[in-house]
């Protein structure tokens, strides 16, 4: 390589590295911090939990059997609106009204054999007392009476037993709802035994609705009576639901949850029985509910963007302006006549947004939350023409044909 052309590629070389040292420090000079402020205002400070729990009616009756046997006839269906004492259902009575006669004609027996040996008792009593029988007699004869007394009664139970048993056939709904279950078809068979079979289950007035919420035991202890709720549900993104605690139950619950490393551990979470209205029905049983119970609250307060907490001048910060500074704290940050001056405050309820001002700054001023560092130099767009290094390779002649 001759000498002409290694001195003519250092010179390119320094030319480019001045062009690009001049870009770079004319970007600096462009640099500029521009300080945001917002007012102090009046908002609402709120702190909550989440948790999910399932919809339910707030009164839901189970309807049974206590007799077995076929089912004849079912008078609803789901969804259907039933009232109090309405039948829903009647159950195969051939075999009950036999058992009904048979516990009647025992009844009829004992009773006769009762009314005789009751005679006879009291006939032999008056004799036993002018002692025209003996004692064998008479005692006799009271044994016989309280025999048949006692066999009395106890048909007499069997009579009744009898006529409820016949009664439970006719199936009436307990309450004033709706059927949201039916477990049972015309002709099946239900068996009573330790467990009352459910047929139906019954809700009573879903306008009124609740939700059964399982809260983690570090969160419970936030959770008062009557605080307020909000929830959504899958089925209705875009609608907030609104409830309110009312009842926090002591009874806990325990479940296993595994993790990564597949160990398991104990989770225990507390019932939370939340109240909410449903005048549209949009809530219906046993849906998912994404809930958020508000454990702290503050309305129509002044605050301040957490933000403005935390901002701190400095001098490289500061540029020209001057910081008056104080040793109290917190404190927040107010820019006036060109100069930082620190205000302390005093605060209360913070959220995850804002921090509510005791005392220390008024409503409507403005405070400094942060400051961003921004660019000015305007975007230039280089012409054809323009002057340009002799090193550097031109543009593509616009006019070459291809």
């Amino acid at each position: 390589m001759t000498r002409k052309k290694l001195t003519g590629i250092i010179v390119a070389v320094i030319i480019i590295a001045v062009g690009c040292a001049g870009l770079i420090g004319g970007n600096k000079a462009k640099n500029k911090i521009t300080f945001v402020t917002e007012p102090v205002q009046k908002g609402n400070i709120r702190n909550s939990i989440t948790a999910t729990g399932t919809i339910e009616p707030v009164t839901e009756v189970e309807v049974g059997t206590q007799v077995s046997g076929i089912i004849d006839k079912i008078f609803v269906d789901y969804n259907s609106i039933v009232s109090e004492g309405e039948i829903i259902a009647e159950m195969d009575k051939v075999t009950l009204l036999s058992d009904l006669e048979s516990a009647r004609a025992t009844n009829d027996g004992a009773k006769a054999e009762y009314e005789y040996q009751e005679k006879l008792y009291n006939r032999n009593r008056t004799l036993h007392e002018k002692q025209l029988i003996s004692d064998t007699d008479y005692e006799e004869s009271v044994y016989n009476y309280q025999r048949a007394l006692s066999t009395f009664e106890q048909t007499k139970a069997a009579l009744a037993k009898a006529e409820r048993n016949l009664s439970y056939a006719t199936i009436t709904s307990p309450i004033n709802g709706v059927v949201t279950s039916k477990d049972v078809e015309e002709g099946q068979t239900v068996a009573s035994g330790f467990e009352t079979p459910t047929l139906f289950t019954i809700a009573a007035d879903l306008t009124k609705m609740q939700v059964v919420a399982d809260v983690d035991e570090a969160d419970i202890a936030g959770v008062k009576d009557s605080a307020l709720v909000n929830f959504t549900v899958d089925a209705y993104p875009d609608d907030v639901f609104e409830g309110r605690v009312k009842q926090i139950r002591l009874g806990s619950t325990n479940s296993s949850s595994s993790s990564s490393d597949t160990s398991s551990e104990t989770v225990v979470t507390y019932e939370v029985v939340i109240t909410a209205d449903n005048p549209d029905l949009k809530l219906k049983p046993r849906l998912t509910a994404n809930v958020t119970i508000y454990t702290q609250t503050r309305d129509n307060v002044v605050v301040v963007p957490n933000k403005a907490l935390r901002f701190t001048p400095n001098k490289e910060l500061a540029g020209g302006k001057t910081i008056q500074d104080c040793e109290e704290s917190p404190k927040i940050w107010v820019l006036e006549n060109n100069s930082f001056v620190a205000h302390p405050v005093k605060i209360g309820l913070s959220d995850a947004s804002n921090t509510e001002i005791i005392e220390g700054v008024s409503e409507g001023t403005e405070v400094v939350t942060e400051a961003i560092l921004k660019n000015s130099m305007p975007e230039t767009v280089q012409s054809d023409d323009s002057e340009r290094s002799p090193f550097m390779p031109g543009p593509p002649d616009k006019n070459k044909k291809k």
